[in-house]
């Protein structure tokens, strides 16, 4: 293997040529990252030196971070997260400027986890570890094109101490974030292809979210395709949640035996637990709406339809769904029962076989 055409050889490149415009790092890494490469090659370990991207200034030290380090990953840099100023967190501030969506330039690419969709959707990381709080890689990965992976509360080491942030990865797709997984947990075993079609759920609004019409549309078209191709089977159960907003923001503020957070919680949980019953995957949309502008997100909660799975610590994914008519990624998101991460890997794998494969954004390149 030589320097010229190694992996991380490769994503050193694109990082040179595209993030300037793009804005997805705050930090890169090319001689360590190339060294590491060179001793997980020599050393034969699982990873073989894949170039990975960690998330914000704290990223390298992440349980995840470490583990794939440790298995022959190479770590390339260290990817944008919100800047300060501001408490919205679906945007990113990169070394350079604020981080740009590879489809549109004039649209932010979600956050918090953004510079990592960026850097993934456009080659310049494999894959990148993330963390999820309220849809922090789910978001992104809705609004770059990508697949990203939040994991059930409580499976990885995280630092949140309210219990609403966990672990999670983006990639290319569900089977390019197998690694991730494969590394980062414990006894970890593949699972066979699943049995299809698969028992879902779907819902545009989990019974609280105003989605928008075109959102909402491309996302039922997705589900309508993975019908027809007999890789889901719609389940006559109805998901009607209560909306997390209020006991999520007590949870987050550190009253977690606030009155109205515990009863939501426990009636979100009852009803989830139905939803889910028998191995059922629960389908909707990732956000009800699309990316939003540099200036904010206005009124929308971006996070709507996301943090109820913070809340509640169930694993889910988001996967691409299609574009709307003015060229913006969106995502369809599946949940699963709470530590079924590895059976939702092998679900989203299925659903991405029956759905058209994403392509490379603009600024790749691509489309």
């Amino acid at each position: 293997m030589t320097r010229t055409t190694s992996a991380v050889a490769r994503a050193l490149e694109r990082i040179g040529r595209l993030d300037p415009a793009l804005h997805a790092f705050i930090e890169v890494w090319p001689d360590g990252a190339l060294a590491r490469e060179r001793e997980a090659v020599a050393c034969r370990l699982p990873l073989g030196g894949l170039p990975f991207a960690v998330k914000g200034p704290s990223g390298f030290r992440s349980f995840a971070a470490r583990r794939l380090i440790a298995a022959g990953g190479s770590p390339v840099g260290a990817t944008s997260v919100p800047g300060p100023g501001t408490h919205w967190q679906t945007w990113g501030l990169g070394a350079h400027g604020r981080t740009v969506n590879p489809w549109r330039a004039d649209r932010t690419p979600g956050g918090s986890s953004a510079g990592s969709a960026v850097a993934v959707a456009t080659g310049m990381a494999e894959l990148a570890a993330g963390s999820d709080g309220a849809g922090s890689v789910r978001i992104p990965a809705a609004w770059c094109g990508v697949f990203g992976l939040k994991t059930t509360n409580g499976l990885l080491p995280s630092p949140d101490r309210s219990g609403l942030a966990s672990a999670g990865v983006l990639a290319r797709s569900a089977a390019a974030a197998e690694p991730y997984l494969r590394q980062v947990l414990d006894g970890y075993a593949p699972v066979a292809a699943p049995a299809l079609p698969l028992p879902a759920v779907y819902s545009e609004d989990l019974g609280y979210a105003e989605v928008d019409p075109e959102v909402a549309a491309v996302v039922r078209a997705a589900v309508d395709r993975l019908v027809a191709a007999g890789t889901v089977r719609l389940l006559g159960r109805e998901a009607v949640l209560l909306d997390p907003v209020g006991a999520w923001t007590a949870i987050r503020g550190g009253s977690p035996d606030d009155p109205d957070a515990v009863r939501v919680r426990r009636t979100n949980d009852e009803r989830l637990a139905a939803l889910l019953a028998g191995g059922a995957l629960l389908l909707t949309p990732v956000t009800p709406n699309r990316p939003h502008g540099h200036g904010g997100p206005g009124d929308h909660y971006s996070t709507a339809l996301t943090w109820a799975f913070n809340l509640s610590g169930h694993p889910a994914a988001s996967l691409p769904a299609g574009f709307t008519g003015d060229g913006c990624p969106v995502g369809l998101q599946l949940a699963a029962a709470r530590g079924a991460d590895v059976r939702l890997l092998a679900a989203a794998r299925a659903v991405e076989d029956a759905l058209p494969a994403a392509p490379m954004p603009p600024a790749a390149g691509g489309r």
